[in-house]
C-alpha cells in the first residue's frame, strides 16, 4: 500500500523506533527491499535518487516503484532522494511519488529555506511530504569519488547548528529534516564517531522526525543510540548493494567453470539484498533488533 512519508514516520517517531529507506536503482533491489518489508511486517521506504538517473532514469524505475508499492502488503512509501532540481521534484510529484527529498545543502541558507519552501507549499496542495537537509554529509575516506566542494571541509564545519534547524522547519513547514552528525555516504574504512548529543539537542528543538544519511557503516549499538534520540528515518543503500555484489562473487567461488544466466545471477543478488534488508530494518525498528549483535561495517554484509 503506497502512503506518504508522514503517515510512516509520525508513528515511527511516536513508537521510537526507526524506519529504513533504501535506494531502488533496479527492479531486483525494489522486489528485495518490498519482500523483506512484507516478511517482517514492517512499513518501508523505498527511493530513487537523482544521482541514479545515469543508471536508471526516473521515467523507467518510477512506475516500476509505484506498481510494487501499491501491490505491497505493508505500507511503501515511495521516495525521491536527494534531489536538486526544482522542475524534477515536481514530476516525481506527479507520477506519484509520495515523498521528495529537497537537497540544498550546498547552496547559501537562505537560498535553500527559500526554495524548500516553495517545495514544502506545492508538495503540501499535491499530498505529498517533504524532507530538507541541513548540514553536510561528507564521503568517508576511501569512500568512492570525492566531491572537489568538500576536499576543504571539515567533519565539525558541516554539522547541522540546532537552533539553525529550529527556525529552518518552523520557517518552511518541512515534514522532515535530514541532519549531519558524523555519518558519512559510501564505504567505511573505520566505525564513525556519531555526535549523539546534537542530535538530541536538535530533536528538544524541532517536532519532525530526522534523518540519518549515510547509515552504511554505523553500528547496530549505535543505530539504536541514534534513534533513541531522535532519529526515526535511516537511509541505507551502499552495504545493500554490496551484499548483492559479494553472493553473485561467492557463487562463482564455490563454483568454478559454472555459467550462469543473467536472470540466475540477477536472483543470486536480489536473495543477498533481502536479507540484507531484514537485518537492517530488525536493528532499525522489529522487535529484539538489537540482541542480535549486528554491525553493519566493512566485510560483515
Amino acid at each position: 500500500m503506497r502512503v506518504n512519508l508522514t503517515t510512516i514516520l509520525k508513528r515511527a517517531q511516536t513508537q521510537g523506533k526507526g524506519v529504513g529507506a533504501f535506494n531502488t536503482p533496479n527492479l531486483e533491489s525494489v522486489q528485495a527491499v518490498i519482500a523483506a518489508a512484507e516478511a517482517l511486517n514492517q512499513p518501508v521506504i523505498i527511493m530513487h535518487a537523482q544521482i541514479h538517473e545515469s543508471l536508471i532514469p526516473l521515467e523507467v524505475i518510477g512506475p516500476v516503484m509505484i506498481r510494487l508499492a501499491d501491490q505491497a502488503q505493508v505500507e511503501v512509501c515511495v521516495h525521491l532522494d536527494h534531489g536538486e532540481d526544482l522542475g524534477y521534484l515536481l514530476h516525481a510529484m506527479k507520477m506519484g511519488f509520495t515523498s521528495v527529498m529537497y537537497d540544498g545543502s550546498r547552496l547559501p541558507y537562505a537560498e535553500n529555506l527559500t526554495n524548500t519552501r516553495e517545495i514544502v507549499r506545492v508538495a503540501h496542495y499535491l499530498g505529498v511530504s517533504v524532507e530538507a537537509e541541513l548540514g553536510r554529509v561528507l564521503r568517508p575516506e576511501g569512500g568512492g569519488a570525492a566531491d572537489p566542494e568538500e576536499k576543504d571541509l571539515t567533519p565539525a564545519a558541516c554539522y547541522t547548528d540546532p537552533e539553525t534547524a529550529k527556525a529552518f522547519v518552523a520557517a518552511t513547514g518541512v515534514d522532515a529534516l535530514a541532519i549531519a552528525f558524523g555519518t558519512a555516504h559510501g564505504v567505511y574504512e573505520a566505525e564513525p564517531c556519531l555526535d549523539f548529543e546534537r542530535i538530541a539537542a536538535i530533536h528538544q528543538r524541532v517536532d519532525v522526525p530526522l534523518v540519518m544519511h549515510g547509515g552504511s557503516g554505523v553500528s547496530a549499538a549505535d543505530f539504536r543510540k541514534a534513534i533513541g534520540v531522535g532519529i526515526t528515518k535511516i537511509n541505507y543503500f551502499t552495504y545493500m548493494s554490496l551484499a548483492g555484489g559479494r553472493a553473485i562473487k561467492a557463487y562463482y567461488d564455490q563454483n568454478p567453470g559454472r555459467e550462469l544466466r543473467y536472470d540466475e545471477i540477477a536472483e543470486i543478488g536480489r536473495v543477498a539484498m533481502q536479507a540484507d534488508v531484514e537485518k537492517a530494518m530488525k536493528v532499525f525498528g522489529a522487535k529484539g533488533g538489537l540482541s542480535n549483535g549486528l554491525r553493519f561495517i566493512r566485510g560483515n554484509n
